[in-house]
């Protein structure tokens, strides 16, 4: 098949699949975030549907899709949404934890994989709003501790959640 040179690009969003790649990645996520008993009380609603969904339509939007996230919650002010929660290295740690079993379960390419994850890391490294302890991590006497984490995810800048 030829490339019609007339035709735009596709977007980073298209080229890994689509919506049904966003629906798996962030599905796999919060799979993951049900299951941690530190992590799920970040989450003040009862079911976890409305946090995947934003998070599936900022991420959407961020990479070439539809911009359903904006038209529905307007400006992504990503370091605005999340003020409200301790986020500290500890916090970034776990929930960079379970988006990367989330990247693993999607099988890219390793371009793909490379581009996405390396976001997701600048995006967790750009929500950290404290250095203060939490108790979250390993305890010095070496038993894990309870945890808090970040609720969505990506980018700090203008065109951000």
């Amino acid at each position: 098949m030829t490339e019609n040179p007339d035709s735009a690009p596709l977007s980073f969003y298209e080229e890994i699949g689509g919506h049904e790649t966003f629906v798996r990645l962030v599905g796999a996520f919060y799979r993951g975030v049900a299951a941690d008993p530190a992590l799920r009380a970040m989450y003040p609603e009862e079911d976890l549907g409305p946090a995947e969904e934003r998070l599936r339509l900022f991420l959407e939007q961020y990479w070439g899709g539809p911009t359903t996230y904006s038209q529905e919650r307007g400006h992504p002010r990503l370091r605005m949404r999340h003020a409200s929660f301790h986020v500290n290295p500890d916090a970034r740690d776990l929930w960079l934890g379970h988006m990367r079993a989330a990247v693993d379960e999607l099988q890219l390419s390793p371009l793909h994989e490379a581009t996405l994850w390396d976001y997701l890391q600048r995006a967790a490294h750009a929500m950290v709003n404290t250095f203060e302890p939490s108790g979250i991590g390993p305890s010095s006497d070496g038993r894990g501790a309870a945890s808090l984490t970040v609720i969505a995810s990506p980018r700090d800048d203008a065109s951000a959640r």
